[in-house]
Order: C-alpha cells, then sequence, then structure tokens
C-alpha cells in the first residue's frame, strides 16, 4: 500500500486527486495539508471534498504529513512546492510534481532539491498529452524546416501562467528533435510590423476563456497543405489519474527525478 499527501486539497485540480485516491487500488489518501493560516484547517477532509466524513483532518503541518506518508502529491505554485520539496527531502520522503510556472531560477532551486528524492515532475500527466509529446517530435524530425510549427493553447479564465507548461513542454519536444535551442526560437507574442517569420522560429498561442480545462493543437504548415495535432481535455479527473498512477509507480524507484514517459512505458 502507498500512502499519499495531497497538497493544496481546496484548489480545483487537487481536490480531483484526494477524491480519486480513494477508489485506486494500493493506494491510501493518509493526509492532506494547506498552508498555515487556511480558513478550512482542522475541518473534516471528506467533507470538504462533499464525499462524506472519512475521519481525516486537514492539516497546516507538513512535518507530522510527511511522517504518516510515502508520496506527496503537489500541484500547487512554485513557491508552495519548493518549500514542499525541501520538506520532503529532509524526511526522504517521495514526491508526484504537476506544478507549472516556474521561472528560471526557481526552477532549477527544485530540480536541486528534487534530484535528491524519488520524483515524478510532468506539466502534464495525461495520457494523450505524453503520447502527443511523443508523436509531435516524430513529426516534427521527419518534416524538417519545410514545415512552420505554431502550438496554440487554451485555458480557463482562471490560469495564471502563460504558455502553459504543456505547452512549454510540447514546444520543448519539437525542438530537441530537430535541433533547436527552445529559448532562442520560441515566438510567444506577435503584433505589429514583425516581418517575415523565420524557418527555425516556434510559435506558442495562448488563449484563456471561461471554463476550458485544457486544449493544445500542435501546427505544422507547409506549402499547399497543414497537419495539425490537438489534444482536447474534458475533465481533470484526467490528470488526477495520471498523477495517482505516477504516485503508484514510484514506488522502489530510485532517487532522482522522472517523467510521465517513464510512467507510461513511453520510452
Amino acid at each position: 500500500m502507498v500512502k499519499i499527501a495531497v497538497a493544496g486539497i481546496r484548489g480545483r485540480m487537487w481536490s480531483r486527486i484526494a477524491a480519486l485516491a480513494r477508489g485506486v487500488e494500493g493506494l491510501e489518501l493518509s493526509s492532506a495539508f494547506e498552508v498555515k493560516g487556511h480558513p478550512d484547517i482542522g475541518k473534516d477532509v471528506g467533507e470538504l471534498l462533499g464525499i462524506g466524513t472519512v475521519g481525516m483532518k486537514l492539516s497546516d503541518n507538513i512535518e507530522d504529513v510527511l511522517a504518516a506518508s510515502d508520496v506527496v502529491i503537489d500541484f500547487t505554485s512554485p513557491a508552495s512546492t519548493i518549500a514542499n520539496v525541501k520538506a520532503a527531502v529532509r524526511k526522504g520522503k517521495a514526491m508526484v510534481v504537476g506544478t507549472t510556472g516556474f521561472s528560471s531560477e526557481e526552477l532549477s532551486e527544485f530540480r536541486n532539491q528534487a534530484a535528491m528524492i524519488p520524483c515524478v515532475f510532468a506539466s502534464n500527466m495525461s495520457l494523450g498529452i505524453n503520447l502527443l509529446m511523443k508523436v509531435v517530435a516524430d513529426v516534427a524530425r521527419s518534416l524538417g524546416d519545410d514545415y512552420d510549427i505554431e502550438i496554440v493553447e487554451a485555458h480557463h479564465r482562471l490560469k495564471k501562467d502563460a504558455p502553459s507548461g504543456t505547452a512549454l513542454a510540447l514546444a520543448r519536444s519539437i525542438a530537441d528533435a530537430v535541433g533547436r535551442d527552445l529559448d532562442e526560437v520560441a515566438v510567444c507574442e506577435r503584433k505589429g510590423m514583425i516581418g517575415q517569420r523565420s524557418k527555425k522560429e516556434i510559435g506558442i498561442q495562448t488563449v484563456r476563456a471561461g471554463d476550458i480545462v485544457g486544449e493544445h493543437t500542435v501546427l505544422f504548415g507547409g506549402l499547399g497543405e497543414r497537419i495539425e495535432i490537438a489534444h482536447k481535455a474534458s475533465s481533470r479527473d484526467t490528470f488526477a489519474r495520471g498523477a495517482l498512477r505516477a504516485a503508484l509507480w514510484l514506488k522502489g524507484k530510485p532517487i532522482g527525478i522522472h517523467d510521465m514517459q517513464a510512467v507510461l512505458g513511453l520510452k
């Protein structure tokens, strides 16, 4: 049995992870925690999730939470995730992290810490997106510089970071496949007299509207034809189930940062 703790349980994504965990064989939701001062601290976790009383109180003490858990699942914010991974390192606990929006400095700090424990780190934990990452890399490698590459992503109005972590991961997978440095070729905004598009650039465009769960389209535009490969998520449960699958997969895995490609057997 793998005992999991869920960070930020009152969030949109995290509550689904906690709710679905109870139905996964081999997993046990052992604890859940929020930041100190949160108004729901001390309340029954089941009642907060709308699944009835479960006899588990929402905690703000990560040390106690870690002591009762094997794996922490964290989809919070960069600052919170970094604090949580440091605590996990102190206790020698594994983590599944889906947080996005890291600055380059924050990402470096997180990776330095996460490398000291078994950790699955991915911007998107759905099977479909991770398969898409593999497919678009193969397509880009085959097409080369003769086709322009654009990525369009759409999410709900409350999402704070842009482009999405998934769009950036797709772009990086493509850039690696065709031997480009994404930091040099990514174009995330176009306005005014921008001049002719270069063959090397990879466009990443953002849409924020309503309650869109997550949509990503990779477009390869050639002369006389275009290829579009899209993934549209209709429920956050897709990502939640991927995170729970990663938590189970981590049992017995070595120290270091792993990705969902490994969890899903795609490499």
